[in-house]
């Protein structure tokens, strides 16, 4: 596995110098993008706090900077950071009684649910100044401009992969940390956790307040280069069931699982775009929820998962091998 990455990474460099066209080159950049946001939202769920609020930190991320910037004109190199610290004031209203009152599981996901139907439902009421369900589109700078943070295709390809790499390495840090063991422990069972010593509810709100944040700038960045946002796409349940889809299906436990989600996902969505267009508008969440079911029961641990767990396995055959002869 190891061995491989230096192939990704070399992999990695060259979309933006090879012949292909706008449009692949977009999904590339929309790829790795929404890997980030799938990778904030594994920091969450494979420790068992199965978040279906996500797409709240993600509208609430996307809004709050363009609001800032088309109504105050406020850049959105400040903007953004403002947009997370909203999210995260959102995710620590909302963990923190969760956590002290052991709302887990099902009811968790049910709280966060209708977090997200919470946050949408604003927009839409808000539409005097957020445009309602028509959305809004942040006000474009032509042609190029750092202060707006809008860029060329090729720029922010460069911005994608960064931000897809930064995802990696908190993934990885939370993988390595005190956190994920005290967080393992939590998931197998609070009350003996708390007796050996953890502090559950600190731990809990620490990796829900990082998960909020990464997402809440992932959609930002999002809007940014979309220059369109919506508040079901951007903030509703059907964008946090293909967060959770997503991060399921690639496998959350690995740490390129929730690319793998991406590729899947966006791949379905724009054929599921071209085949439909404007007709059969709730056939793409569906299709993510029907996909879910199929995962859940018959591919738990994802793609990667499964991948990873057959290379294991291989491994210890050809290791036992020599023993036995």
């Amino acid at each position: 596995m190891k061995a491989g990455w230096p192939l990704l990474g070399a992999a990695l460099l060259l979309p933006p110098f090879l012949p292909i066209s706008d449009y692949t080159l977009h999904i590339i950049i929309l790829v790795l993008l929404w890997a980030f946001v799938y990778t904030s939202w594994t920091i969450m769920g494979r420790f068992g706090l199965v978040s279906l609020g996500h797409g709240a930190f993600l509208g609430l991320g996307t809004y709050v900077t363009a609001l800032l910037w088309n109504h105050y004109g406020l850049t959105p190199w400040a903007g953004i950071p403002l947009g997370v610290v909203v999210a995260v004031a959102v995710a620590l209203v909302i963990g923190y009684p969760c956590s002290r009152l052991k709302v887990v599981g099902h009811y968790f996901a049910l709280v966060t649910l209708a977090l997200t139907e919470v946050v949408r439902l604003s927009i839409v009421a808000w539409r005097d100044v957020t445009g309602g369900s028509l959305g809004m589109t942040p006000n474009a700078v032509p042609p190029e401009s750092i202060v707006a943070l809008q860029f060329t295709k090729f720029t922010w390809y460069w911005v994608a992969l960064g931000v897809w790499a930064l995802g990696l390495v908190v993934w990885h840090r939370v993988d390595r940390s005190m956190t994920r063991s005290a967080m393992d422990a939590i998931a197998d069972d609070e009350t003996a956790a708390a007796a050996v010593g953890i502090n559950v509810t600190l731990q809990k709100l620490l990796v829900t307040t990082v998960s909020a944040a990464l997402t809440a700038f992932g959609g930002a960045l999002i809007g940014q280069y979309q220059m369109y946002i919506n508040p079901d796409t951007m903030a509703g349940v059907g964008v946090s069931l293909q967060i959770v889809f997503a991060a399921i299906s690639g496998g959350m436990y690995v740490i390129l699982g929730p690319t793998v989600g991406a590729i899947l996902t966006i791949v379905l969505q724009e054929f599921l775009r071209v085949l439909f267009g404007t007709r059969c508008i709730g056939a793409a969440a569906t299709i993510y929820g029907i996909m879910l079911i199929v995962f859940i029961i018959f591919m738990p641990a994802g793609i990667c998962g499964v991948i990873v767990a057959r290379m294991r396995k291989r491994r210890a055959v050809a290791a036992a091998a020599p023993a036995a002869g």
